[in-house]
Parts: structure tokens; C-alpha cells; sequence
């Protein structure tokens, strides 16, 4: 009864709204740059970033090799001290009993304790490919043996897991099939013991990706990537435990990865393709209720539609910054810094 009191809320006030005449300032991007230059690295194609905040600055990860897919296919990091990158190291690799599987996806998370750990993928490909995570208890410089989630859970498949009022930590997860994508959810406590899995009513719509935003009263929202030209969303008013029937928003998508971070003021902030075919174009778009939203940074937009600017991360730093990262045309990873006190609304 509960879920369904919950459900009947939801479907009311879903349905996010894109402004029609959207602000697209630049004077908020304090910095743009690339992480690394493509002739200092051995790989010649990378995708797939995520980024975490240390008590000595950021570290950064994403996969890169010959190509998505190919079995060189590691995991590379960076870390950012004192506001300069230093080189990509690789941390993680898919040999496993003497045969090497494709990395995919790394997703970086700080314990309460401070301990970073990388969760990734390992795996022929998305439909096949399993989970595992390595810890650092030295802000990324050397980290443990993998270990492989058991239970056929995977842990965050793209996004940023987040951590509830209870301790747990509460990651956004998919899965694929050759017929059929679905979003639910994984929970684990601190020591990454006790893993569980949350189902959602997908609603006969194609998604994966989930990224979570909080809002001030404590519901829960979820938006992810779909097949059906718009973000999909969710909703949670009981940290979590059950969700609202997936429903389909006004925000478009293109078939592509998004991701969402919850201001410090309250503020929903969204960074994805502001189209629905190609990935030529990534903005950042902001809302104060998470289902009427405005694009006020236009990050990247090149009238090439062979052009590629995809799969972003974002994160809020201790000092307010937003520190979001993506993919640059399969080649590099592009790390961009904004103020939020100087966005337009």
C-alpha cells in the first residue's frame, strides 16, 4: 500500500521539463582542459570516466586501449595535485586465469573512512561481463587485488554510488540482455559485505545507467540513459527501499550516458547530450525540484556529427566547485571546472 501511495505521488509530479529558451552562458567554466595529451599515453582510444575528491586533490579513471572491447582494453588513472594532472597510470587489467577480458566502466567512491575504492567491469561485453572493485588507502597510488562481487551484482555500472542517511551505500546499477535493458539498485554496507539488490518496475522501458540525486526532504530521484529519445525517471520516499514506476521526462537523450550531482544548495545539477541523435553536443543543465530543468552551460558543440563528447561524470568539491569529466572524441578525457555561484538561471 505504501509503494503504491508512493507511486500515485510520483506519477503526478513526474514528468521533468527542459526550458524552451534555455541560458547557455560560459562565464561559470573557470578551467577546460585535457587530463593528459594523447602522445604521453599508450593507448589510442578512451571512454568512460568517473572522478572523486581526495584530501590531496581529485583522481580521475576511465578505460583505454585499442579500441572498446579489445581484450587490452585496462583501467588508467590520474590524480590532480595542487591543480596539476599527473601522468596516467594503469591500475587494473581483465586477465583472469591466464585469459585477458576488455575493463569497462570504473566508477570511483570515498568511504566514510577515506578509503577510495574503484568498482569496474571485466568482461567479453555489457551483457556477459561481471563486477569487480579494488580499494586505495593512499588516495589512489596503489591499490588491492581485485575482489569480484558475488551475486551476480555488479555495483555502480557507470555512475557515482551515494551514501545513505543509514550508512549504506546505495549504487545505481543496470543490466542488459540481448533483447532487453533494465535499471535497479545494489546496496552494500561500509565494508562492502552484505550486498543486496533493489528491483524497480522498469515499465516496459529500455534503460540502463542510473544516476541518484537527494533532494532536501529526503526522496530520492533517478535518471538514466534510454532507448526511447528521453531520460527515464524514478522516484524513492523511503531512502530507497522502493521506487516509483520508471517513467519517461521531457529531457532528451540520445542513446548516451548521463550523470546528475546534488548541489550543496539544494540544486540539481545534469550533464548529458542535450540531443536526442549524436553525441556532438554536451551541456549542463540545472533545476531547483528535478523535474524543471534549464541548460546553463553548453560544455561542447561541433557541427560534425561523427563528433563525440560523452559519457560524463560530475562531482561537487569541498570548496563548491563542480568538477565534471567526460570522453573527447574516443581520444581523451576532458576534465572541465565550473563555479555554480556564477551560473545564470
Amino acid at each position: 500500500m505504501q509503494y503504491l501511495t508512493n507511486l500515485v505521488f510520483f506519477l503526478l509530479i513526474s514528468g521533468a521539463v527542459l526550458a524552451a529558451n534555455p541560458v547557455k552562458d560560459t562565464t561559470a567554466v573557470v578551467t577546460s582542459e585535457f587530463i593528459y595529451r594523447q602522445h604521453d599515453v599508450s593507448f589510442p582510444s578512451c571512454h568512460a570516466s568517473t572522478i572523486v575528491e581526495t584530501p590531496e586533490g581529485l583522481l580521475a579513471a576511465w578505460f583505454g586501449g585499442t579500441e572498446e572491447r579489445n581484450p587490452d582494453v585496462c583501467i588508467y588513472t590520474a590524480s590532480n595535485i595542487n591543480g596539476k594532472w599527473n601522468p596516467p597510470v594503469m591500475v587494473a587489467d581483465g586477465i583472469e586465469n591466464g585469459k585477458r577480458f576488455p575493463c569497462w566502466n570504473p566508477v570511483l567512491f570515498k568511504k566514510d573512512n577515506g578509503e577510495i575504492v574503484l568498482y569496474y567491469k571485466v568482461g567479453p561485453d555489457p551483457r556477459t561481463w561481471w563486477g569487480l572493485y579494488k580499494t586505495s588507502k593512499d588516495n589512489g597510488k596503489t591499490w588491492s587485488p581485485a575482489t569480484k562481487i558475488l551475486g551476480n551484482l555488479f555495483g555502480p555500472i557507470k555512475n557515482k554510488p551515494v551514501r545513505l542517511s543509514t550508512g549504506k551505500i546505495l549504487y545505481p546499477t543496470s543490466f542488459e540482455t540481448p533483447t532487453d535493458w533494465n535499471i535497479y539498485l545494489e546496496t552494500s554496507d561500509q565494508d562492502l559485505n552484505h550486498w543486496q539488490k533493489i528491483a524497480i518496475n522498469n515499465n516496459k522501458l529500455s534503460s540502463i545507467q542510473p544516476t541518484i540525486l537527494t533532494h532536501r526532504d529526503g526522496t530520492l530521484q533517478l535518471l538514466c540513459r534510454s532507448q526511447n529519445k528521453n531520460i527515464n525517471e524514478s522516484w524513492s520516499k523511503d531512502n530507497g527501499q522502493t521506487w516509483s514506476l520508471l517513467t519517461p521526462t521531457h529531457l532528451p537523450n540520445n542513446n548516451s550516458g548521463i550523470d546528475a550531482v546534488t548541489l550543496s544548495d539544494g540544486r540539481q545539477m545534469l550533464i548529458f547530450n542535450p540531443i536526442t541523435d549524436g553525441r556532438n553536443e554536451l551541456a549542463i543543465a540545472i533545476s531547483k525540484d528535478g523535474i524543471n530543468w534549464k541548460v546553463v552551460v553548453s560544455l561542447e558543440k561541433d557541427p560534425d556529427p561523427a563528433a563525440e563528447f560523452s559519457y560524463p561524470a560530475i562531482i561537487q568539491s569541498k570548496d563548491g566547485s563542480i568538477h565534471a569529466t567526460y570522453t573527447w572524441n574516443r581520444k581523451l578525457i576532458k576534465h572541465v571546472v565550473i563555479n555554480p555561484e556564477k551560473l545564470i538561471q
